[in-house]
């Protein structure tokens, strides 16, 4: 499927007339962290480990701008990659702890041999306070781009929270074409 700006657009568009209509993210839920992991992926053509690091910042109390790093090696080879996502959310309570939350974000990605991938994904679900120490989220998104075909997948995620400043987070992308990623890792949320 080609890369369609059109769609990146639309979606854009989407989120900002959304604005007016907003109130403020569900109890519990806090879009200000950082958070180191470890990172598992498991593909079709072998796997890989490393580490990455993942934030976001609320720069509205309905709109957060959120990013991603991780660099990984390939078992068995010498061969890393580096993964980047950057992008812009919108999140509205639809209940006092569960949150509607709309993804769009920039993708990328840099292989050994001069491999590059250039992109784009749209995701959406739900983020709910589950317990006072217990956080849970399921997305449903979109991936496309250059020099890639387009595939949907799922994510799953929670973080288990200590106080209201520390937690451990982890977080599971399982892609249509069976890719699976796995994230895990302290997170300080502020």
């Amino acid at each position: 499927m080609k890369h369609s700006p059109a769609l990146i657009k639309l979606s854009a568009l989407a989120l900002a007339c959304a604005l007016p209509f907003a109130a403020s993210a569900a109890d519990g839920i806090s879009y200000n962290y950082v958070q180191g992991n470890y990172v598992y992926t498991n593909t079709n053509s072998g796997n890989a480990d490393g580490w990455g690091l993942n934030g976001s910042v609320a720069v509205h109390p309905n709109v957060h701008i959120f990013g991603n790093y991780a660099n990984q090696t390939i078992k068995g080879s010498s061969v890393d990659f580096d993964q980047w996502r950057v992008g812009v959310g919108y999140n509205k309570p639809i209940s006092p702890k569960t949150d509607l939350v709309a993804n769009v974000a920039y993708d990328k990605l840099n292989a050994g041999g001069g491999v590059k991938v250039d992109g784009y994904s749209v995701e959406g679900g739900v983020r709910a306070s589950l317990a006072p120490k217990l956080e849970g989220y399921a997305m449903l998104g979109y991936e496309d781009g250059k020099n890639y075909n387009g595939d949907v997948y799922g994510r799953l995620g929670g973080q288990v929270k200590f106080n209201q400043s520390w937690g451990v987070a982890a977080d599971v992308k399982i892609a249509n074409g069976g890719d699976t990623q796995w994230m895990v890792g302290p997170r300080l949320t502020f």
